[in-house]
């Protein structure tokens, strides 16, 4: 099984190797590290493991937090193939998808963010969510004016996001992990400014939401 490992560690050589030693003890192999800060002597991953599906994670964790200046803040299971560029092949998709541009990109954020599930709302009703989503979904009354993480009441986190060219909202969630990192935040703008931007955007949208 795939996952995503977010832990916070010295920034100096070998503090990656330790935590590469730890990992190999457990039966894992590394497939992918994203650095998401560096600063005040320490520096926070991201590191995609591939690992046996009888591997505990609160062990894997335990084990890491057994090397002198490591902090895991969480281990969660991720679909994001490692090595590839997943936006633009969504994307790609989504100029050709017709009607379905809103719906494929709502299908396919979870994938991306290592999320639990998606959603687009308007007025505070819920327009389609991905296929994970549980029946009753925890949506924000007040839109924000820019996309925001939150953790709402009972520990799920949430990237909430206005599209406001198409008057609706984006709610993007994950139960398992840490809550969303700015850098995860900027990327999900990025690629919200790039969906409103295709020139179908908006008229394939309306013309869902008239069905």
């Amino acid at each position: 099984m795939l996952l995503r490992v977010r832990l916070t560690l010295p920034d100096r050589p070998g503090s990656l190797a330790q935590v590469t030693k730890v990992l190999g003890a457990a039966g894992a192999d590394i497939t992918q590290v994203t650095v998401l800060d560096r600063g005040a002597g320490a520096a926070l991953d991201d590191i995609t493991i591939f690992c046996p599906d009888s591997t505990p994670r609160q062990a894997l964790a335990k084990s890491l937090e057994g090397v002198q200046g490591v902090h895991v803040e969480g281990v969660w299971t991720t679909r994001e193939a490692p090595g590839t560029y997943p936006e633009l092949e969504i994307l790609k998709y989504i100029t050709t998808a017709g009607d379905r541009a809103l719906t494929t990109l709502v299908d396919s954020l979870p994938v991306l963010f290592s999320a639990d599930w998606a959603a687009t709302t308007a007025d505070n009703r819920v327009l389609y969510a991905s296929w994970r989503a549980p029946q009753e979904l925890a949506v924000p009354e007040e839109m924000p004016a820019r996309p925001t993480a939150l953790t709402l009441e009972g520990g799920l986190h949430i990237i909430h996001a206005p599209l406001p060219p198409l008057a609706l909202g984006l709610v993007l969630a994950r139960s398992e992990g840490p809550a969303f990192h700015r850098i995860e935040v900027h990327r999900l703008t990025r690629i919200l400014e790039i969906f409103l931007s295709l020139p179908a955007t908006e008229r394939s949208v309306a013309r869902q939401l008239r069905k």
